[in-house]
């Protein structure tokens, strides 16, 4: 039998670039290309309902029209675009006409015909000669709320950058931005009530947050010429207001309680517990002048920041102060609480309460959910989506932002090239991949799912550039996951589109992040027929792809890839791009083990935590782990790794082999040691050997490793597994058996 079989399941994603004229991003409900084009010059003109004389200046700006030549009215002459009202039940919803000489936009609202600008807006920056493709659009978005999380307490980023960002996340339709305004590293805004917020606890000793943070965390003056932070003056604030209103973008602030606030417990230490001497992040909730100061600040925040919502952050709150605290405790005895948990959701409610008489909403992380939900809170998911679930079934409305898929502060290419990052791995195709709605949520909850946001932490991102790379394009990925029909969306069509967006965002002089020219190798395993379907991705667009199967690096005359193909024996699959007969770089390489141990029963002696991957399968599924843990092939323990593997018969034993990956910045270590024990009963097990560790638990970069043992002489059916967890998480992918 041949060693594989090649498919022709690809053939539709081969099409060429430059068939269609027409990019959009996200990809509109309905699209019908036409003959012709629609230039714009010095006679075009725009017309425009009362009510969308805002988009019809924008449209102009982005066009070079002038603004003599943008006028009230509804009377279409040569070269004239018409921004037109019409009763839609959308009020995002708009319909948008390009002909030779007339372009008619229509929409209920000024959201609809905003979105029917930016596709004009789209069509013209990605084209090459400035024509706009002849086509009938009709678009709505699915979700109501698509949204970007920018963290400027870790670093922050000027007014001008926000509204550079602004402008962007209008081009592709988002209408939120969320500013992480407070954090332990710094407070961001100005509160006139609470000077010392901005004189003090807006500045710390270090400019970038990683030094700081491996220092005494100390705080510095606003006047200090060594001082490093900056803040947002309220008349600025309510400048990015008023921006971001102008292209469909509402400000949501956040003001961090009762945990992240170690620069608010600098400037005014009688807010937190008494007797804590240590640097601390938490309030003191048992203290009166906590919900005061609480108050005062989203008051003041309430006239600055018009939004619904109000975030409140809510996460990662430690509760050992309140423990200690006398005043925390007698809060307890007093509201007949029953523990800790249920202090921080009395927190939570008495400050919903207070939002809520002020006709406003309160958002937070879905840390707000432990001890019970104020009524009208809106939760955020970040720690995946079961808190999300969890929210939605007891009624409340949830927006979606879960670290597998959402935190744009995770590596998105092969660490070893990349800036430093917090950790994970999140790819601009898993981006794209997401969906907002859990399958296991019931039909009757799924209307409580508002949408989602993409998070960018910047403790590792200390300057705007490294923000822009951050966030584009990934952005761009998620902006088709929250406003298009999931049967829309398709990688390889996305990817087409993407192409021409590279060259608008170097208009727009945007440091994105350049297509990865890494090849991913995705084998899926039948372990009945013991087979393995292997698919080739990338983030290129049509790339010529060749790959062996041979252990030898691909050459410009080895098979070139046009389909998945199959194979039904251990091979290791190399595999490289191809630009003018050379390789780009080294060729990427993945061994597909068919061993002794695929698709066996795993029973745990000790279960997984929060990490369940593929479960029982996880661990003899034939799959390696990628650069994340957060991929659904990393299996995580806060235990020890305890496993019995049932072979189903007597089976010689050379070498028995799992990876483990450390990175330190989340908590993941290698196992201190690994042992096999081996049985034929599976009852009296001996030893077949032991591999320690020697990666250094202080190194904090990325590292892999696999423990290997190789019994002597050793038959056995059944095989005992042991990791040694050395502290936090420990991840395993794969256990194989020779």
């Amino acid at each position: 039998m041949k060693t594989f079989v090649l498919l022709c399941s690809l053939l539709a994603s081969t099409a060429t670039i430059g068939q269609s004229r027409i990019h959009l991003i996200p990809q509109p409900v309905s699209v019908q290309e036409k003959q012709g084009s629609f230039t714009p010059g010095p006679k075009t003109s725009i017309r425009y309902d009362p009510a969308f004389r805002e988009a019809a200046l924008y449209l102009g700006e982005v066009l070079s029209i002038p603004v003599a030549r943008i006028l009230p009215g509804q009377t279409a002459g040569a070269q004239t675009i018409l921004l037109s009202k019409q009763k839609s039940a959308d009020s995002a919803a708009y319909i948008l006409s390009i002909r030779p000489s007339l372009i008619k936009a229509t929409a209920s609202h000024p959201a609809g015909i905003l979105y029917a600008v930016q596709s004009i807006a789209q069509l013209y920056l990605t084209s090459r000669d400035n024509q706009l493709p002849c086509a009938e659009i009709t678009d709505k978005p699915r979700f109501g709320y698509r949204g970007l999380m920018l963290d400027v307490s870790r670093h922050f980023a000027p007014p001008e950058y926000v509204k550079k960002t602004i402008d962007l996340l209008s081009l592709y339709k988002m209408n939120r931005l969320h500013l992480h305004l407070t954090d332990g590293a710094g407070w961001r805004i100005q509160m006139d009530k609470y000077p010392k917020l901005t004189s003090k606890a807006a500045w710390r000793t270090h400019r970038n947050w990683k030094d700081w943070w491996k220092s005494d965390r100390s705080f510095s003056l606003e006047n200090n010429p060594e001082a490093h932070g900056g803040y947002f003056t309220k008349a600025q604030a309510r400048e990015l207001v008023t921006y971001a209103a102008r292209r469909g973008i509402t400000i949501i602030p956040e003001i961090e309680m009762p945990g992240h606030s170690d620069e608010v417990l600098e400037a005014y230490p009688h807010l937190k517990c008494p007797n804590v001497t240590h640097k601390t992040g938490e309030f003191c909730i048992g203290n009166d002048s906590t919900f005061t100061f609480m108050q005062d600040v989203l008051t003041e925040i309430m006239e600055i920041f018009p939004s619904t919502y109000l975030h409140i952050g809510g996460d990662e709150a430690g509760k050992g102060n309140w423990k200690k605290c006398p005043k925390c405790q007698q809060r307890i005895r007093d509201q007949k609480l029953k523990d800790e948990d249920e202090l921080q959701s009395y927190a939570i409610r008495r400050i919903e309460q207070f939002i809520s008489s002020k006709g406003r909403k309160l958002l937070g992380w879905d840390e707000i959910l432990e001890g019970g939900l104020a009524p009208g809170s809106t939760v955020m998911s970040w720690r995946g989506e079961r808190g999300g679930i969890e929210a939605a079934r007891m009624g409340h409305d949830v927006i979606m932002t879960p670290g597998s898929h959402c935190y744009f502060d995770h590596y998105q290419q092969d660490p070893a090239t990349q800036p430093e990052a917090i950790g994970g791995y999140l790819p601009l195709q898993k981006v794209y991949s997401y969906e907002p709605i859990p399958a296991e949520l019931e039909k009757e909850k799924q209307h409580h799912v508002l949408g989602a946001q993409a998070n960018v932490w910047t403790e590792y991102i200390p300057t705007t550039e490294h923000l822009d790379y951050m966030i584009f394009p990934r952005i761009i990925a998620l902006s088709e996951t929250v406003w298009s029909d999931p049967s829309k969306k398709n990688w390889d069509d996305f990817l087409s589109r993407l192409y021409y967006h590279y060259r608008l965002l170097q208009k727009k002089n945007v440091n994105y992040c350049r297509p990865a020219d890494k090849v991913d190798i995705k084998p899926a395993f039948d372990s009945t027929l013991l087979t393995a379907t292997v698919q080739l991705n990338t983030e290129q667009y049509q790339p010529e792809i060749r790959y062996t199967l041979d252990g030898t690096n691909p050459v410009s005359s080895s098979t070139l890839y046009t389909g998945p193909f199959i194979i039904n024996k251990t091979v290791q699959v190399r595999t490289a791009i191809f630009r003018n007969g050379k390789a780009v770089q080294k060729a990427d390489t993945l061994l597909l083990d068919f061993h002794k141990a695929l698709g066996k029963s795993v029973t745990y002696n000790r279960k997984w935590v929060s990490y369940p991957a593929q479960k029982e399968r996880t661990l003899v599924n034939g799959y390696k782990g990628s650069l994340t843990y957060q991929d659904g092939q990393w299996q995580g323990f806060t235990s020890d790794l305890d496993v019995v593997i049932d072979l189903g018969k007597t089976e010689a034993l050379r070498d028995v082999s799992c990876t483990f990956m450390q990175i330190t910045g989340p908590g993941v270590y290698m196992p201190d040691f690994v042992e096999v024990f081996v049985s034929d009963d599976g009852k009296t097990f001996t030893s077949a050997g032991k591999a320690l560790n020697d990666v250094p638990t202080d190194e904090n970069r990325l590292r892999f490793k696999s423990f290997r043992v190789q019994p002597v002489n050793t038959s056995a059916r059944y095989i005992h597994f042991y990791a040694k967890n050395h502290t936090g998480f420990l991840f395993a992918d794969e256990i194989v058996v020779y």
